[in-house]
Order: C-alpha cells, then sequence, then structure tokens
C-alpha cells in the first residue's frame, strides 16, 4: 500500500515549528487543526523517514534539538513537541530536570529564540506528580517572564476517539494577549465512543483468512491498555512490561511480541499485533506509513500523541490565537 501523498483538505493555516517530532502523531493532528510546518526536529533517522515518506514536502531537520536554533522562525504561530517522557515517567525514575533527556530547558530556549504566539508541549501524567510540583512553578513563572500564560491539562486519548486509554498531559501556553481565548478541548459526546479493540482491529485479524476472527472481535471488548513504545535504553517489539501484558492478554493479544502479518486460517491460540495493528489503536490513519524494522516502527507508534488527541487540543489553540469561533469545538 502506497502512502499518502496529498494532503487533507486544504484549509487556511497557520504556521508551526515542531520539535521531537517522532513519527508525525502530533504533526498529523497539527496539521488537521490547520497548522502548517515550517519546520520538524527529530534526531531518530527511523522517525524522519516516515516523516519524509508520508509528506515529502516537509521540512525535516534531522538533528539533535539542543543544536536547533529557531531564529529564523521568528513569529512562528506556534512552537510545538512532545518533549522525552523518561524523565517524568514512573519506569524512567522520574529523574526530571536531573534527568538528561529532559528537554523542558531547550523547549525554553526555542520559544525565546522564536516568539510563538503559542506553544503545546506533551508528556506523561507523571509530570503532574507532586514530586514535580517545584518543576511545573518553575516552567509556569519562567514562561510568564516570557510573556505566556501557561496552563496543564490531564487527557484521556479515549475520550477523544482513540480504542485506548492512554492519559497525556498537555502543556498549553498563550500569549498574554490572547490567552483569555484558550479553553481546554471538551471531551467527544457519548455518542462518540471509542470503538472496542475488537471492533477497531477485527478486519486486520480477518485479513489473513483467519476463521476465527469474529470470535476473538467479540471477546477483545474493551479498549486497549496503553502502549507502551519504550526508549533507546529499554523497550523492544512488544507491548510492555508484564502488567501491560496480563492487560493484553485479558483481551485476548499475546504482548509478548509484534507479528510480521495477520493469523493464517487454521490459526488458534492467541494472535499477536501487527504494525499495523498497533498504529490503528493509536489513532493513526491507514495510509500512514513507518519505516524500519519491525522495533523501530513499533517504537515510533508507542511513542506517538495520538492524532485525534493532537488535534482536538490544536484546535483549541488555533481558536485562540485567531480568534475564530467556528473552531471551539474539538470535535470537528
Amino acid at each position: 500500500m502506497k502512502p499518502s501523498r496529498t494532503n487533507p483538505t486544504p484549509k487556511p493555516h497557520l504556521t508551526c515549528v515542531e520539535i521531537c517530532a517522532g513519527a508525525g502523531g502530533q504533526a498529523l493532528g497539527l496539521e488537521g487543526a490547520g497548522f502548517g510546518h515550517v519546520a520538524q526536529v527529530e534526531i531518530d533517522p527511523h522517525a524522519c523517514a516516515t516523516l519524509r515518506l508520508n509528506r515529502p514536502h516537509w521540512n525535516v531537520v534531522e538533528r539533535d534539538v539542543r543544536l536547533f536554533s529557531a531564529k529564523a522562525y521568528k513569529g512562528v504561530d506556534l512552537l510545538a513537541g512532545g518533549v522525552p517522557c523518561p524523565p517524568f515517567s514512573k519506569a524512567g525514575k522520574q529523574l526530571g530536570s536531573e534527568d538528561e533527556r529532559d528537554l523542558f530547558p531547550e523547549a525554553l530556549r526555542l520559544v525565546e529564540e522564536c516568539r510563538p504566539k503559542a506553544v503545546l508541549l506533551e508528556n506523561v501524567r507523571g509530570f503532574l506528580d507532586a514530586v514535580f510540583t517545584d518543576y511545573r512553578l518553575s516552567l509556569k513563572r519562567k514562561l510568564s517572564i516570557l510573556g505566556y500564560e501557561s496552563s496543564w491539562h490531564l487527557l484521556n486519548a479515549s475520550e477523544f476517539g482513540v480504542p485506548q486509554l492512554r492519559p497525556r498531559v498537555v502543556i498549553v501556553a498563550i500569549r498574554k494577549d490572547l490567552a483569555v481565548n484558550f479553553h481546554s478541548p471538551i471531551p467527544l459526546t457519548d455518542g462518540a465512543h471509542p470503538k472496542t479493540v475488537g471492533e477497531t482491529l477485527v478486519d486486520l485479524m480477518a485479513a489473513g483468512g483467519w476463521e476465527g476472527a469474529l470470535s476473538w472481535a467479540a471477546h477483545a471488548n474493551e479498549i486497549a491498555p496503553t502502549l507502551v513504545g519504550g526508549s533507546k535504553k529499554h523497550g523492544g517489539a512488544d507491548l510492555g512490561p508484564t502488567r501491560a501484558r496480563k492487560a493484553w492478554a485479558s483481551l485476548g493479544v499475546n504482548g509478548k511480541s509484534l507479528a510480521d502479518a495477520p493469523p493464517p486460517p487454521r490459526f488458534e491460540g492467541m494472535p499477536r499485533l501487527t504494525v499495523r495493528m498497533a498504529a490503528r489503536i493509536q489513532g493513526f490513519p491507514d495510509h500512514w506509513q513507518f519505516t524500519g524494522g519491525k522495533t523501530a516502527a513499533y517504537r515510533q507508534i508507542g511513542n506517538a500523541f495520538p492524532p485525534p488527541v493532537a488535534k482536538a487540543v490544536a484546535l483549541r489553540i488555533r481558536y485562540a490565537i485567531s480568534g475564530n469561533p467556528s473552531l471551539q469545538t474539538a470535535s470537528n
């Protein structure tokens, strides 16, 4: 299947610089909300190749964000990024500012360099833990000095149509003269609850002719646990630590590894997810392709910000900085 080389329906767009862009989860959401990327900074070569494959016209800067300057993009509408999660994750020992992977200081540097109208940074739920209270207050104070009103919001991907719990924190900073227009995105209505794992994946599970796909789907009748992509130091082509694999097993999925293809006709036992199945669970459209081997592709998917959630937040930001009342709802 060839990747889509065309953009979604053209919209009047604002400009965006994105750091730690990964495989494009946040980028797809921003694009869907009408933001046009002028630069995407990402250090991982596989993720950069994924971005270039799917959107050849994007300006992908393959570089450590510490070596990137945003001075050339002064006046951009939005600076966005999913700064590394391990410094604030329980799995990453929650070292915060003592962790070499903490890139919030770099994000602040870039804000000062390009002075965007708004900032959007995504991280794990652990960012809100009490141990990081001083860190959060320090971040808020520094953003205020730079001229921004900031807030953080805990969002569950399942509330925005993604078939996965996936709690995530979004840090939003709006220039003070525009901040009054920003409101946290509203979860979708009850009629738009996410599909279950079975409903989401039944066609992919049946693609190899497996006769048991429908029976499996009926059993996999809950949303998915949070996908875990791991880091360069830890994690591989599996669905996470023991607790996560047990949760997947309760849905009839073998989480010890990923499959290269859907189950064959006479398959028995618990099926494994393919890379494409994992991508759909994360909210990626089926046309979005991933480069690299199975481990590299799954790591890109598991670490991504689900596109529907990114779009919901970006619509609110777009409304705040443009004043267009038609953008107040996140469900468009």
